[in-house]
């Protein structure tokens, strides 16, 4: 009780006006419309919440499968190939945030079977120190990454690659590359097709479909034959932090002699990334519009509940309550309401984002449904990944558009006049 004496008179009578159609039967329309607006608020609070979430969900499922194929950051030789690899490896990791790394060498090519042809990038690795760079040679469905060896011509493919060429480990494959065309030769733009018998010695599958359509693994020294140099095109770092990458590159950049050029993960997949945030922006302007739907209902409740209360404001008015007074009595009750339906919309929002995987199980199970093929999505389960800024920019946005909603209520109720108000009680 002594809480609520200390309070401004205005948050006494806001709280007492929220809760008057518990006691009034002449309120009791007013109070399902309030009951309206906060349903509808914590619905659209909920719903933000838990699709951010799974956004959140894939982004960093795709992102982990991404990274595990990719480096955190790349080193290139401005030479065209980094014969001195050793050395600048060991100079790598003189930094603190690198763990591991690894030579490489790429090359394009094109893959022949039959009638089928396949672009494919071919990586060059050496089986040993690749697992301290990727998750790759976990990542092997049948063989093993270390069946590659040097002049082995073992190559390595993707599954969904594999699938399209309709091979399987054991078989043969063809390889061309482009080799430069001696005088006389001819050839298009001073190449000519070169072709590389392989065995197929393991198919890997990384979940990416990018990645397990177009990537082949060979040994290093196979793919620098492949490639025509005589040394590996660069290093590949994993890094202890993936999010430092960017800031880790410049810093090698500045350590490592020679001119070497970097790239991080973040820069190899950019298009993905920013269409991936722009999707989350828009999805949050459009949910946001549901909350803001049901935050305006306060209009409409307090416009109603300032009409049943003009003889009450008349009468404050005349006790010489200011009309500022009166603004915040209803602001007080209007917020009083958006918040309620914030805090219900958040802890819903935040318990099914949370357990996203067990509905969706239920669901699937209850209605005989699959939402999620494995076969098309290599994902089998709702990803969920609650970020707590997602959260307090959605309850924050929903407690100011129920704040602005109360602005015209509030006003109009601070423009009664008292005289005319109290003619007829």
């Amino acid at each position: 009780m002594s809480f609520f004496s200390n309070l401004p008179y205005e948050w006494v009578i806001g709280l007492r006006y929220t809760r008057a159609g518990k006691r009034s039967r002449r309120n009791s329309f007013i109070s399902f419309i309030s009951l309206i607006s906060v349903t509808g608020i914590a619905l659209g609070v909920g719903a933000l919440i838990v699709v951010l979430s799974v956004m959140n969900g894939f982004e960093k499922e795709v992102t982990q499968r991404m990274l595990s194929v990719l480096a955190h950051v790349e080193v290139y030789d401005g030479r065209g190939s980094m014969p001195d690899w050793q050395a600048q490896a060991d100079a790598a990791r003189r930094n603190p945030e690198v763990r591991g790394v690894a030579p490489f060498v790429e090359a394009e090519a094109m893959l022949v079977r039959d009638e089928t042809m396949k672009p494919v990038a071919v990586r060059g690795v050496l089986p040993e120190l690749e697992p301290q760079v990727s998750d790759i040679a976990k990542q092997m469905r049948q063989g093993r990454l270390d069946v590659l060896r040097a002049g082995s011509s073992n190559i390595v493919l993707g599954s969904a690659l594999a699938r399209s060429l309709g091979v399987s480990v054991g078989e043969r494959i063809t390889l061309m590359t482009a080799a430069p065309a001696a005088p006389g030769q001819g050839g298009i733009a001073g190449v000519l097709p070169q072709p590389h018998a392989f065995t197929v010695a393991g198919i890997f599958e990384a979940g990416h479909y990018q990645f397990d359509s177009t990537l082949a693994f060979v040994h290093l020294a196979d793919a620098e034959g492949l490639a025509h140099l005589s040394a590996p095109s660069g290093l590949r770092l994993r890094l202890a932090d993936m999010y430092a990458a960017p800031r880790v590159a410049v810093e090698l950049k500045r350590s490592l002699p020679g001119e070497l050029y970097m790239r991080d993960w973040t820069q190899v997949n950019v298009t993905w990334f920013a269409a991936v945030q722009s999707q989350k922006r828009m999805m949050f302007v459009i949910l946001a519009m549901i909350v803001a739907v049901a935050a305006f209902n306060l209009v409409s409740t307090l416009v109603m509940t300032v009409r049943d209360k003009r003889a009450e404001v008349a009468i404050l008015r005349t006790l010489g309550a200011s009309p500022g007074a009166v603004m915040r009595i209803f602001m007080v009750q209007g917020t009083l309401v958006g918040l309620l339906g914030t805090l219900i919309g958040v802890a819903l929002g935040v318990l099914v984002a949370f357990n996203v995987d067990v509905i969706v199980q239920y669901i699937e199970h209850l209605f005989g449904v699959h939402f999620l093929d494995k076969d098309i999505y290599f994902i089998s389960e709702m990803p969920s990944d609650v970020h707590w800024d997602d959260v307090a920019h959605v309850g924050g946005v929903a407690v100011l558009l129920a704040f602005v909603a109360t602005l015209y209520p509030s006003w109009s109720a601070a423009r009664v006049n008292p005289a005319e108000a109290l003619r007829y009680e």
